[in-house]
């Protein structure tokens, strides 16, 4: 647990304080206050963060919890597991919403050129990138990590095709 403070006329240190705990995979019980697994790899971040906290002008406390009621256990443990499936339920969002969305308008514009097919590949790279973050910190093993999977399965079919079509469109405009 780290339980930590920042001056309060800097919100722009809270707020990279708070991002670097969110990707570590922080699940914050109230403000300032964050309760990560014991993990070795997590402690080295975590001591940089609280580095940063120093340079800030903050201070910070660093907790090793060894006995935990079973009520926080609990809420802990769904905590974790909730901001994990809020994270696989945004990837699908992103996929039905934006990226399949894209290939359909290109194909509406009748936009078929090795850029725009290459410029899609860098949109489903982030999308695999997003999801292996989220597999890493999502300790608990929460709910739609194989929804996120399928969608981003699905994402590299429908850009197959859509690059297929590129491929055919530029032959028989060259041929």
């Amino acid at each position: 647990m780290l339980i930590y403070r920042v001056p309060s006329e800097s919100s722009r240190a809270r707020v990279a304080v708070w991002r670097q705990l969110k990707r570590l995979g922080g699940f914050y019980v109230q403000q300032a206050v964050c309760v990560l697994p014991d993990r070795g790899d997590l402690r080295e971040r975590l001591a940089r963060i609280r580095e940063r906290i120093e340079e800030l002008g903050g201070s910070s406390v660093f907790l090793t919890l060894r006995e935990v009621e079973e009520d926080a256990r609990v809420q802990f443990v769904e905590g974790f597991r909730s901001q994990s499936a809020k994270e696989y339920a945004e990837i699908v969002e992103e996929c039905e919403t934006k990226f399949f969305k894209e290939i359909e308008f290109e194909r509406f514009r009748n936009n078929f050129t090795f850029e725009e097919a290459e410029e899609i590949r860098q949109d489903l790279e982030k999308l695999r990138r997003w999801l292996r973050k989220v597999e890493a910190r999502d300790w608990m093993g929460a709910d739609g990590r194989d929804s996120a999977r399928r969608k981003v399965d699905e994402c590299q079919r429908k850009l197959e095709q859509f690059e297929a079509e590129v491929y055919e469109r530029t032959v028989q405009e060259t041929g």
